[in-house]
């Protein structure tokens, strides 16, 4: 296990849909031992394989106070978002410095490949459900702060020194 450095923005690989996970492999489970090791050290709730450099459909969340909780998913799609919407603050290390209040649903449904190669579907609600979505976004080659508005999103990259 080995935490891997975080692409920075704007790198392609981050504007680039990632690509299925045929099947859950022993390569695949070191990939997400090392996304779980990155995570810790960032520290964060989630992480999707893109954010690392690997193009594949892979992401891991842990939104619990102790942590060692981490759900690792291949291919996780939402199926049901609620109607119930929620703000929270939503960063990423491949943008270091900057974070922004994003508005999601408060829970979602979500199916995914599980580390054993069988499909599994959890209801996430709060901070493990808006990980799940932030990390969907990254699978679909979008960032976070896509979610906002022209103006701020343009405020929220010039304050990090891009653009």
């Amino acid at each position: 296990m080995t935490a891997r450095k975080c692409l920075p923005w704007p790198n392609k690989i981050l504007r680039t849909p990632a690509e299925t996970v045929p099947e859950i492999t022993d390569e695949i489970r070191g990939i997400w031992d090392d996304m779980i090791d990155t995570m810790e050290i960032m520290p964060g709730i989630g992480l999707a394989a893109p954010q690392i450099g690997i193009g594949l459909r892979l992401a891991v969340v842990d939104a619990s106070r102790e942590r060692g909780m981490a759900i690792r998913m291949a291919n996780p799609e939402i199926l049901h978002a609620s109607v119930e919407m929620a703000m929270g603050e939503e960063g990423s290390p491949n943008l270091p410095g900057v974070s922004a209040k994003v508005k999601r649903p408060r829970a979602v449904t979500v199916r995914f490949l599980n580390d054993k190669g069988i499909w599994d579907r959890r209801e996430l609600v709060l901070q493990w459900g808006r990980s799940v979505q932030h990390q969907i976004d990254h699978l679909n080659g979008r960032m976070y702060f896509d979610n906002l508005s022209r103006v701020k999103r343009d405020m929220l990259l010039r304050k990090a020194g891009v653009r």
